[in-house]
């Protein structure tokens, strides 16, 4: 089929038919997975469906990543659960409109960048523990409505039915991509289950997806102070969670497409998103990197797929719901573990002896802690502050000071390495005030003082130099260290000398 210019972005070419195809495919992929968080959160199935349409749509028009799928999350529902329990659906919807507001700010002033202070190590990590969630919550098919494992003949049935459609999947992509190899997958296993009658579970023994279009609603609680306090927690939760995962999901999706997604912009498409769900009864969410992940792997790289998705999705609730609750859940089960296969970063296992021990065990850490918690936001901030205690640490130990003393009897410090809070021991124990000579000079010509601690430090080291009656230089100093000791002058006692402006000498040595 021929190319055309995508709608919604201009600098881009779509072929229609694959994101129509794909969208549709994600969108059969959403059907489970919106009802099972609903039914975690303890919430309607109905609010699963209406957040992922909502959320989908969107975030398919407005979001800055296009091609990345959006919905009902598991991370979201976690979260929920327990105001759902206490304070009944009403709050949630209150909640979710309240979280997309922090998102619209989050994006209003830009803080989307900050998801580049995630390293590497706890992307991997974050990947690897999503993959191993999404494997894991697919065993749950393979047990019975009271939680025992199938045995016998229908777990040989359904396992057999899972198999097929991992093999449609892996081996039509190497024979032909005229159609999406998953849709096709789900389409043969539901073509032999409804001709060989064979009896399997399906997507209507979770629940029933019929209903109409989302209602607009205004969330029936008291404007009150009180109110505000029981759902501003959970709101502010909801709203780091969902933007940490979908600007987590859009650098993923970009590292896969080769191409970059604007962060603040993805903040305030989930923001909208996130209120006009809470205002059509959804129970609000975030990016899906299982669904994203299914929606580029099939060749979708624009707009359309995501609208088609979340479109296809309502109409399933409002016209197809007695097809669609016919589905075999193995063949949406298969899929995902395709997904889980192809989501976990196999490559990072292949570093373990080439990377450096830190990084592997922030990796290991996020990857525990993913799985372990199902809390996605913790894992990754707990990945962060680890990866920079460890960067704190190892460049603590990478300061020195190569010592000389010249001609004139001036004894030269030549400072190597960042001084700042975690190196102000080690710099200290490098200097011998009482044995040196009557003038020194410390040059920073390799070094930079970083922080408060950097200058108090600088500040009694002088202090020391002084009482001995030594007269002490600071040279080579950046511009951006001279600012911060000008700044600090005001709060603490500078003890540095010669130069009237900022007490400092900062010419060069020669």
């Amino acid at each position: 089929m021929k190319k055309y210019l995508n709608l919604f972005d201009f600098s881009q070419t779509v072929n229609y038919r694959t994101e129509v195809l794909s969208g549709l495919t994600v969108a059969l992929a959403l059907v489970p997975e919106a009802v099972a968080f609903a039914l975690i959160a303890g919430l309607s199935p109905l609010t699963g469906l209406y957040a992922a349409f909502v959320m989908g749509l969107v975030t398919s028009l407005f979001g800055g990543r296009p091609g990345m799928i959006s919905g009902a999350t598991g991370a979201v529902a976690v979260v929920l659960v327990t105001l759902a329990k206490s304070h009944g659906v009403e709050y949630i919807f209150a909640t979710v409109i309240l979280a997309g507001s922090i998102q619209l700010l989050a994006g209003v002033l830009k803080l989307g960048k900050f998801i580049r202070l995630v390293p590497q190590p706890v992307i991997f990590g974050f990947v690897n523990g999503l993959a191993i969630i999404i494997f894991m919550s697919q065993l749950n098919e393979f047990k019975d409505a009271s939680g025992k494992w199938l045995i016998g003949t229908p777990l040989m049935i359904l396992l057999g039915l899972v198999l097929l459609t991992m093999f449609i999947i892996y081996i039509l992509p190497k024979l032909t991509k005229v159609i999406p190899a998953s849709l096709t997958a789900i389409l043969v296993i539901f073509g032999l289950v409804s001709v060989l009658g064979i009896d399997t579970k399906t997507v209507g023994d979770l629940a029933s997806i019929s209903g109409g279009f989302p209602p607009f609603h205004f969330p029936e609680v008291p404007f009150t102070l009180n109110t505000l306090i029981i759902i501003f927690p959970y709101a502010a939760i909801v709203a780091g969670v969902g933007l940490i995962e979908s600007l987590l999901t859009l650098n993923i999706v970009d590292e896969m497409t080769q191409t970059r997604g604007k962060g603040n912009r993805e903040s305030l498409a989930q923001g909208l998103a996130n209120i006009l769900s809470g205002l059509f009864s959804g129970m609000g969410g975030c990016a899906m990197i299982g669904q994203s992940l299914i929606n580029v792997s099939n060749g979708a790289r624009a707009r359309l797929s995501g609208i088609v998705a979340s479109v296809m999705l309502l109409i399933f609730v409002m016209f197809g719901s007695g097809l669609i609750e016919k589905v075999p859940m193995a063949a949406l089960t298969g899929l995902m573990i395709m997904v889980s296969i192809g989501t976990f970063e196999w490559a990072s296992l292949r570093t373990f002896n080439k990377m450096p021990k830190s990084d592997v065990f922030v990796m290991v850490m996020v990857t525990l802690v993913t799985v372990l918690l199902h809390n996605l936001a913790l894992a990754v901030i707990i990945g962060v502050i680890i990866a920079a205690l460890v960067f704190a640490w190892d460049n603590a130990k990478r300061i020195r000071a190569r010592k000389h003393t010249d001609d004139n009897g001036i004894k030269h410090y030549e400072i190597y390495g960042p001084l700042f809070f975690g190196s102000v021991s080690a710099f200290n124990e490098k200097f011998d005030v009482q044995n040196d000579p009557k003038e020194i000079i410390i040059d920073f010509a390799d070094s930079r003082v970083v922080d408060m601690s950097a200058i108090e430090a600088l500040n009694k080291l002088t202090e020391r130099y002084l009482k001995e009656g030594k007269k002490i230089h600071l040279k080579h100093l950046s511009v951006d260290c001279l600012r911060l000791l000008e700044n600090a002058s005001e709060i603490i006692d500078i003890n540095v000398f010669e130069d009237p402006t900022y007490k400092v000498v900062t010419d060069k040595v020669k």
